[in-house]
């Protein structure tokens, strides 16, 4: 720590990435990127706006992106917010809608009505954002089963958010359960922060978008970003559908910080992105189909797989392996493959895993095999 941090640095506890090697090949299965490449077009796009114009500020208001996206989604453009990857839009939105300890009148939060509400495993920059703004939260438990328990978030709170589907677990809930949640934190006047990072894998009945939701409640926002369903996690590039208002309040945090969140480049290609979804349409439908193939592998392996809709697997290794979830990443490591492990409670035994191609997923596998072959070998000696 430096003597010159304030106290608010001193007490933050930053969010940690996945691994992002340089010292040698892997097979990264680690950030949940896309294993396909950004469409023709966006490359176009990007080659064509890197000239002389670079001198110039980029428009504030992304106004042609937004519009790509208005036009994609069947929204005004005035209900698009775009913002520098998601996690820039869900900070913003964190200091739009979250009252913060210093603004509520009373003393300390009152549990039922002030704190904000999320699920104890889920998106782990959450917290971080929690406590960056001094936002009093409560973390609400999954079910032993990891699936989301929706009844805590239908009654009194100071706000909502979590991911459809959830990370790390991949498992998603209903639009009809979402849209119960939503009438609940409307009741209590309160903002709804539905993250739909992953919601174009998912392919389960009943789990889709939230978006035909925002005209019925002017207290939801969706945030979505193309990192992963576009391939393009290294232009960072995301974007909120909702109210007016709710844009409204996004623009104002964001302007106090910073009008110029997304460069020329980015703007370009993110809008060439949005408008050439068939081709996403076909290679994400590729990741789907891989990942159901993935997860019945493992779980003739003998792995505990969660049901995921996401473009990730969250695995437990077999009982009977000789290795615990941190162990069996450390092996698979060594076999030059990278996944992620959390160590935390109740999910420390679970690796998560993004799909790759088919022939990264064949290695992952076999490499699975083998290290389940030899700790079982060793216990039998």
């Amino acid at each position: 720590m430096s003597d010159y941090w304030s106290a608010r640095t001193r007490k933050l506890e930053p969010y940690i990435p996945g691994e992002q090697p340089g010292d040698r090949k892997f097979i990264k299965l680690n950030t949940n990127e896309n294993p396909y490449p950004p469409s023709p077009l966006v490359i176009e796009a990007i080659q064509k706006a890197a000239s002389d114009t670079l001198r110039l500020y980029p428009d504030p208001t992304c106004r042609f992106f937004r519009e790509a996206v208005a036009a994609r989604y069947g929204v005004n453009a005035s209900r698009v917010f775009a913002g520098n990857g998601s996690d820039e839009v869900l900070a913003f939105a964190f200091a739009a809608f979250f009252n913060s300890k210093d603004t509520l009148c009373e003393t300390s939060p009152v549990p039922g009505r002030d704190l904000l509400l999320f699920p104890d495993i889920s998106y782990s920059f959450y917290p971080v954002y929690a406590d960056l703004w001094n936002i009093p939260y409560r973390t609400v438990p999954l079910r032993d089963d990891f699936s989301m328990d929706i009844e805590p978030y239908l009654g009194e709170s100071g706000g909502i958010i979590f991911p459809n589907p959830n990370a790390p677990t991949g498992m998603a809930i209903s639009v009809e359960k979402l849209k119960m949640i939503a009438g609940a934190a409307r009741r209590n006047k309160r903002v709804l922060v539905v993250d739909e990072a992953y919601i174009a894998f998912a392919d389960e009945d009943g789990i889709s978008t939230a978006l035909p939701l925002i005209d019925e409640f002017s207290n939801l926002l969706i945030v979505r970003t193309l990192s992963k369903e576009a391939s393009l996690a290294g232009l960072r590039v995301g974007f909120a559908l909702g109210a007016e208002g709710l844009i409204e309040g996004l623009c104002r945090v964001r302007d106090s910080f910073n009008s110029y969140t997304l460069d020329r480049l980015a703007l370009a290609g993110a809008e060439a992105a949005i408008k050439d979804a068939s081709y996403y349409d076909g290679i994400n439908r590729r990741i789907i189909a891989s990942r159901k193939r993935v997860s019945a592998a493992l779980g003739a392996l003998g792995f505990t797989v969660l049901p995921s809709q996401t473009n990730f697997v969250f695995a437990a290794p077999p009982a009977g392996c000789g290795k615990n979830g941190q162990e069996f990443f450390s092996a698979l490591r060594d076999r030059g493959i990278l996944v992620r492990h959390f160590s935390k409670p109740r999910i420390t035994n679970y690796l998560r895993i993004s799909i790759g191609t088919d022939k990264e997923m064949d290695t992952l596998i076999d490499a699975c095999r083998a290290i389940i072959n030899n700790g079982q070998a060793s216990g039998n000696k």
